[in-house]
């Protein structure tokens, strides 16, 4: 790129030294010169705001930009690009709206903040003539938000599912591949850092939550939060529900669920679903294939049919890479006196209903006492609801099918604890919910029925 005038400079300030902080920092100072050559602009990283100076520990950052006053550091008029890597919703909104109030772009990773404040935040961005960008809030360095925002702008985008959260894939896999239990596979994931010694936002689902709400958000046009999503997570899941998928050549994987749902009158006035649940995948489908704490997310869109966005969801480096790629676009717009186009937000969220959600579910119900009498009630209950059902091989009975021995497997079918599986097809949400309501009146029923949707 060449310019007739002189070189202009880009200064940045970055809220946050942390581990995606500080690889962000090191991206922009080492490749100053490559930076200078995309943008046609010295972006230089002129202030550096965290709680605690002395505790940064990266050569790249002078002492001399540290400081601890964030908000004076929002507001300066010196700067041009704040970027916003300190996590959290307060004071991240706080600063972050500070900042495009005083006409400052705004790049930022934070998926909570926008799941929360997402609408509220871009307008204002829009309404002070600046940028909002936020590549690395949904799934690390895998460019998932440029493409809903820009490529995919022209098509209809019908659903989205995606491994958004490294944590959970990994336990999953852990359980597949080698075996082991949910709370074996949820240490090994916290031994290799995969996972906070508090595990219970990742493994109940709500970091996936909030990466579903941006997602909804940019695929329908719409103000989806936090709030509208429905959750769940994955420490019901078993070995044996594990084992039993793996029987059946489907695995298990935690979703971020995005669709739009049709009544038959049109393509999209049926309504929208947000989740998080755990699914039963087959084994054939792109998402089965993603191992170990990588990311992927499957979009189908009316005109370009099916995609997957595949790569690294997490880590310092992988995600600083999405920001500063943030950073260049926002340095470019800057450049032409201009700003990119917003986050258009023209539907009304209207959420789909129980009856409206249909799919195949495996429902599972643990009992003290699995003989052919007591599994039989458990049966009665789809036929009371008018349901097909189907009762599915519990995972020790798959293990004896598969070595042809009897199927009359000593631990199921004829007394004893275990588990009955079932299989219900093109099932509504809101009959599922009645039949596990019933199911857990019965007293040979154990606690409350796992239900897995079946994603084909």
């Amino acid at each position: 790129m060449q310019s007739n005038q002189s070189t202009k400079t880009i200064r940045v300030g970055l809220l946050g030294a942390g581990t995606v902080g500080s690889q962000t920092a090191r991206l922009i100072v080492e490749q100053f010169n490559e930076l200078k050559k995309r943008t046609d602009a010295e972006i230089e990283l002129a202030a550096v705001a965290c709680l605690r100076p002395e505790e940064v520990d990266a050569p790249w950052i002078k002492r001399d930009l540290l400081t601890t006053d964030t908000a004076s550091l929002c507001a300066r008029e010196d700067i041009d690009i704040i970027v916003e890597l300190i996590g959290g919703l307060e004071p991240a909104h706080t600063f972050v709206k500070s900042a495009l109030c005083h006409g400052k772009s705004v790049v930022t990773a934070n998926k909570a903040l926008l799941a929360k404040f997402g609408p509220e935040l871009y307008e204002c961005a829009e309404s002070h003539g600046v940028d909002l960008y936020f590549e690395a809030a949904v799934a690390g360095a895998i460019p998932i938000v440029r493409p809903l925002r820009e490529s995919l702008i022209g098509d209809e985008i019908t659903q989205i599912f995606g491994i958004v959260n490294g944590t959970t894939n990994y336990i999953l896999d852990e359980m597949t591949v080698r075996g082991l239990d949910f709370d074996l596979a949820l240490h090994a994931a916290q031994e290799k850092g995969y996972a906070e010694a508090d595990p219970t936002g990742d493994v109940e689902g709500f970091d996936a939550a909030n990466k579903a709400a941006i997602l909804a958000t940019l695929a329908f046009q719409m103000p989806v939060s936090i709030d509208d999503v429905s959750v769940e997570g994955i420490s019901a899941i078993t070995a044996e529900d594990i084992a039993a998928a793996s029987a059946e050549k489907r695995v298990i994987k935690l979703l971020a669920a995005v669709e739009r749902h049709c009544d038959g009158k049109s393509k999209s006035d049926g309504g929208v679903s947000v989740n998080v649940y755990p699914a039963l995948v087959s084994a054939e489908h792109p998402l089965a294939s993603v191992h170990g704490s990588f990311n992927a997310v499957f979009v189908k869109a009316q005109a370009a049919d099916d995609l997957m966005f595949y790569g690294r969801g997490a880590g310092g480096a992988p995600t600083a890479s999405a920001v500063v790629g943030d950073v260049v676009s926002a340095a470019r717009n800057l450049v032409r006196g201009c700003a990119g186009f917003g986050v258009p937000m023209y539907n009304k969220y209207v959420p789909a209903s129980s009856e409206q959600t249909r799919a195949d579910f495996v429902i599972r119900c643990n009992m003290e006492d699995t003989s052919l009498a007591l599994c039989s009630e458990v049966m009665d209950v789809f036929v009371d609801h008018g349901v097909a059902a189907e009762r599915l091989a519990s995972a020790c009975q798959a293990k004896y099918a598969q070595t042809e021995a009897d199927s009359d497997c000593p631990q199921c079918g004829l007394g004893g604890p275990g588990s009955v599986r079932v299989l219900v097809r093109e099932c509504s949400e809101a009959a599922v919910q009645a039949i596990c309501e019933d199911l857990q009146k019965l007293d040979v029923v154990c606690g409350k029925p796992l239900v897995l949707r079946v994603i084909k």
